[in-house]
């Protein structure tokens, strides 16, 4: 099948992405759609559809944290806004789904709140979910439309290898995330190390026991899918140089960055963290540690396919 005219795709922006958003019509030589958002006195969201839509295909570029709630609840509501202006289709970008963490019942009486938010995200009336590197891949399961969950890796690892970080070893920052590690490894030509942690409450601390793999006078790349108060990082960071990393560097792809966050990285032995643009409004003056490396483009190649039509398992191949 032919291309269809890239200048027919409909990309609107929300209060959570609108740089991401600005990077992605660029990208694809598009305009931003028009159209309003307010907050009334009380908290309320109303938002509106400034142009026609119906019959289209439209896509809203919305990631959902700084604040969760309110950027959660703004996205429902311009789903239900585009389906109500008769738009064709409704796709869902939501760079960082900020409640995939609560992916599982793991204690009693407890919200499996992934689940809640994707039954959410449905009956508002999407049509289909594009999102980068969800917490856990077996999220796409609470969904019954179609869901792609594609991966920053590749752009990541390109923007460390252009670092020139000599000899590597790849270091998971805890046994969950060991499979996901094995990845950037095979992709970066690296071996692999373990970070055991253990985390033993909510309050987002934990603590890291030991190494498991040499990495005696290597540079350590820790690489994990977020972060949010650096405290596992910054703790990784100085047992790895305990251990005889010559230097340490971490990637993550979602930089949920709280107070408190960039005093610990900056503190920490890690000279340099890359970091996609998958949150845009973090509440703190980011460190000059911070690498910002855009997933604008593959996202803009997701959006083109899906307007194609085309089959988009070329954007999963690493």
């Amino acid at each position: 099948m032919g291309d269809r005219d890239v200048s027919e795709i409909l990309i609107f922006g929300g209060n959570g992405s609108p740089e991401l958003t600005r990077r992605i019509c660029e990208y694809l030589g598009v305009s931003i759609g028009d159209s309003q958002v307010l907050q009334f006195s009380e908290g309320n969201l109303f938002v509106r559809v400034q142009e026609n839509v119906r019959g289209r295909h439209v896509y809203i570029v919305q990631t959902t944290v700084f604040p969760a709630n309110d950027h959660f609840m703004e996205l429902l509501f311009w789903i239900d806004a585009f389906k109500r202006a008769s738009a064709e289709s409704v796709t869902v970008v939501m760079p960082y789904f900020s409640y995939a963490k609560g992916d599982k019942k793991d204690e009693p009486r407890v919200s499996i709140r992934a689940r809640v938010c994707a039954d959410c995200i449905e009956v508002a009336g999407a049509d289909r979910v594009v999102t980068i590197d969800l917490h856990a891949a077996q999220i796409q399961g609470f969904f019954r439309i179609p869901v792609d969950d594609l991966r920053a890796l590749p752009v990541l690892c390109d923007a460390v290898s252009q670092y020139h970080p000599g000899e590597l070893v790849v270091v998971s920052p805890d046994a969950g995330f060991v499979k996901d590690a094995r990845h950037y490894a095979s992709y970066l030509g690296a071996s692999l190390a373990i970070a055991n942690k253990e985390r033993v409450s909510h309050d987002e601390r934990a603590q890291v026991l030991e190494i498991i793999g040499n990495v005696e006078g290597k540079t350590a790349l820790i690489v994990d899918d977020f972060t949010i108060s650096g405290g596992t990082l910054a703790q990784a960071a100085v047992r790895l140089m305990q251990e005889g990393a010559q230097r340490v560097i971490a990637l993550i792809t979602h930089g949920v960055f709280t107070q408190g966050s960039m005093e610990k990285i900056d503190s920490s032995p890690i000279e340099c963290l890359f970091v996609t643009d998958t949150i845009e409004n973090q509440p703190v003056d980011i460190s000059t540690k911070i690498r910002t490396v855009s997933i604008a483009p593959l996202l803009g190649d997701a959006i083109r396919r899906i307007h194609n039509r085309e089959s988009i398992s070329v954007l999963f191949s690493q």
